[in-house]
């Protein structure tokens, strides 16, 4: 008598049931980002802090107005869009027009996310899409930086975070509004290029000082390197990271300098510069761990984080613009698919005849 195996065999086996939720992760993310998020809100003042609260507003309503209406509660309180904001906001500048910022988040949620079908499902990291929309749409909005004023400007407005949409921002009297009396005040700023800037068009470093404390022009996510390492490592014991990605992207993009510096040392950047510089930090540890968008198997996770590392070194010293971690994340989001596929474990063992005496 012959006897055919059924095509699924299922059998029972211990199962471990882990007190990891999205909820938890999230919010693990959350209070990592948090320190960092309070330093560019201290440097940059309120007009930061209005940036960040419009693109948590245009995230979270585009979640809410594209979920079925049974859904919508669970939909908000999982988090994920609440940190699409808050990463948004921290790759923006703190000048940036509400308007604008509010789009960001929507177009995140919207394009980044519901367009594939929900959380778990998008193949590009929200907030990199939503950024990547804007820095496409409004290229000079997105790449005019001020000066970090310091608490003591708290309350000053730059006069473009309420400038109405598609208009241009009127001119600010000079000397007519100040920061004194401690009320809300209009002001013009002082536009300045960031560190990434000054290296690549005019061959001039920051102090590490500065790039470790954040006392320098940039989006809100360069405020302090040493707040987003801090942050890390508390993801790390938290085991809330695949530390291999970061590690990766370091390693990487650390020797590719090195071998830059050995070529030409007076026009390419040292391999402090590199790394703590721009948006690396806040990519290389919030958004290229995107659990969704990057592989899921160890080896995987190396070939992702080599291949990110690189990319921004490239982009950054050979590209037309100085920073290279968007683009570099988004190229090999799309590449973890093929990762995935390509990196699976062997299955240990061998497979028996499908049919048996």
């Amino acid at each position: 008598m012959i006897k055919r195996d059924p095509d699924l065999l299922l059998q029972s086996a211990p199962l471990l049931k882990q007190k990891l939720s999205i909820p938890t992760a999230m919010r693990d993310v959350l209070l990592a980002l948090l320190p960092a998020l309070l330093a560019g809100i201290w440097y940059f003042g309120l007009s930061a802090l209005l940036v960040v609260v419009v693109t948590i507003l245009g995230a979270m309503m585009t979640e809410w107005a594209f979920t079925p209406k049974h859904q919508r509660s669970m939909a908000l309180s999982d988090g994920s869009a609440l940190l699409t904001g808050v990463l948004l906001g921290m790759t923006l500048p703190p000048a940036l027009p509400l308007w604008m910022a509010w789009i960001g988040g929507a177009v995140a949620i919207g394009l980044g996310k519901t367009l594939w079908g929900g959380l778990g499902n998008n193949l590009f990291n929200p907030a990199i899409v939503g950024r990547a929309f804007l820095l496409g749409t409004f290229p000079i909005a997105m790449t005019t930086w001020h000066v970090a004023a310091g608490p003591d400007q708290f309350f000053n407005l730059y006069s473009s975070t309420l400038a109405l949409p598609f208009m241009q921002v009127p001119p600010i009297p000079q000397g007519t509004l100040s920061a004194s009396g401690g009320g809300i005040h209009l002001v013009d700023g002082m536009s300045a290029a960031t560190p990434l800037g000054l290296m690549k068009f005019e061959q001039t470093g920051t102090p590490i000082f500065s790039l470790m404390f954040g006392n320098t022009a940039g989006s809100l996510g360069e405020t302090s390197g040493l707040l987003l390492i801090l942050g890390g490592l508390y993801l790390l014991v938290r085991r809330a990271l695949e530390w291999r990605i970061p590690l990766a992207i370091f390693l990487s993009a650390g020797v590719f300098t090195l071998l830059l510096q050995q070529i030409d040392p007076l026009r390419f950047p040292d391999i402090y510069f590199t790394l703590f510089s721009g948006g690396m930090l806040l990519g290389a540890i919030y958004m290229a761990t995107d659990p969704v968008t990057s592989p899921v198997t160890p080896k995987g996770a190396w070939i992702f984080g080599i291949g990110i590392g690189l990319l921004i070194v490239l982009i950054r010293n050979f590209g037309g613009l100085p920073e290279g971690v968007l683009y570099a994340i988004l190229l090999m989001n799309a590449a973890t698919p093929l990762i995935n596929r390509y990196t699976q474990p062997r299955i240990f063992g061998r497979s028996v005849g499908r049919s048996a005496k």
